[in-house]
């Protein structure tokens, strides 16, 4: 009798653990009402992907096989996505801003010799960064001035400190319109360095946080960014404050074995989507593809998938050591899978 009432006690005790497990971070994601976008390299060619942000049922929203697509952005609404093409190869290829539907439809390109384009607050624009000279350079910050691309009318404009940024890149929005982060690298009086542009005047600030590609949330009350090649960070900021400053960070992604970049905010806050894999060089054997560090846009970086955590922790998410419950991987076939952005699940027809 007494063993089996330990037992039954070992049973209900085993049970009630298994009760309290936090649930898989996946499982979470399935109920969230937003899809994801990335660029990814298949059959030979650089396509664009969407899938449920769990990462399941991808589909191949480009289906280009001579085109060369990356860099997916969406628009706040969430009806229009921009994205860079290249076309040509090596130091010919022209690097092209375009835009499309939220499903792929009615796509067109806006401009030439444009890289990494980020959307306005209220859709109606986009910025981007004019290439720093005519014969094409892959590195990320070969880039010289910032401009505006106004999609009612065509008409380009470029911004009022222009003449003043140089070698800038992963630039984007604050929501309140208020500012532009990048990231400076070799320009503008600094090393390195990441920037808060003011979007309609002169202001610089320079945050001062180690790092690179700068990701700002749409409550304008964080930032997240690559602190280090192995290391990613989110710190409190005041993005409607005149002079924003950045906190000590208050969550950092660390993998020490492979890389990890290219960090995104979910539409609502609550989740962080990023790149990783191991460091390379690229393979300049394949199409549409260069050599230059496995991160930079247009370069091959075999081993690489998706990845999501949730912003609302706090302390540290060691990858090698992360359990289901904080940590996702969306992506599982190394093909180069880079630059996650999240839209809703209704414009992307989910």
């Amino acid at each position: 009798m007494k063993s089996t009432i330990l037992f039954a006690i070992i049973l209900t005790g085993v049970a009630t653990l298994r009760a309290a497990d936090p649930q898989p971070l996946a499982e979470r994601l399935k109920t969230e009402p937003f899809a994801l976008v990335y660029e990814t390299y298949v059959d030979d060619n650089w396509e664009l992907f969407i899938s449920n942000n769990d990462g399941t049922a991808p589909i191949n929203l480009t289906k280009t096989p001579t085109v060369h697509e990356h860099y997916p952005q969406v628009s706040p609404d969430g009806t229009k996505i921009c994205f860079s093409v290249d076309e040509g190869e090596g130091r010919d290829a022209v690097r092209s801003l375009w835009v499309m539907d939220s499903d792929g439809g009615n796509r067109r390109k806006l401009t030439d010799n444009a890289r990494e384009p980020f959307w306005s607050p209220d859709s109606k624009r986009l910025g981007f960064l004019p290439q720093e000279y005519p014969k094409f350079n892959v590195i990320d910050y070969y880039t010289k001035g910032m401009s505006f691309y106004d999609l009612a009318t065509g008409v380009i404009t470029p911004h009022p400190n222009t003449e003043k940024l140089h070698h800038l890149y992963n630039p984007s929005f604050s929501q309140n319109g208020k500012w532009i982060a990048a990231i400076c690298h070799a320009g503008m009086g600094e090393t390195h360095a990441i920037f808060l542009i003011e979007a309609n005047g002169t202001k610089l600030i320079n945050l001062k946080i180690p790092g690179c590609r700068p990701c700002l949330s749409n409550d304008n009350k964080s930032i997240a960014w690559g602190s280090a090649d192995h290391e990613l960070s989110v710190a409190d900021i005041d993005l409607d404050s005149d002079e924003p400053k950045a906190s000590k960070p208050r969550l950092q992604i660390r993998d020490a074995v492979n890389y990890i970049y290219h960090i995104d905010w979910s539409p609502d806050g609550r989740y962080l989507a990023f790149s990783g894999g191991p460091a390379s060089k690229g393979d300049p054997s394949k199409k549409g593809t260069f050599q230059s560090a496995c991160e930079i846009v247009g370069v091959y970086a075999p081993g690489w998938d998706i990845y999501a955590v949730s912003s609302e922790k706090a302390g540290i998410i060691d990858l090698k050591t992360a359990g289901a419950d904080e940590v996702a991987r969306l992506t599982s076939n190394g093909s180069s899978n880079k630059e996650p952005d999240w839209m809703p699940k209704k414009a992307a027809g989910k």
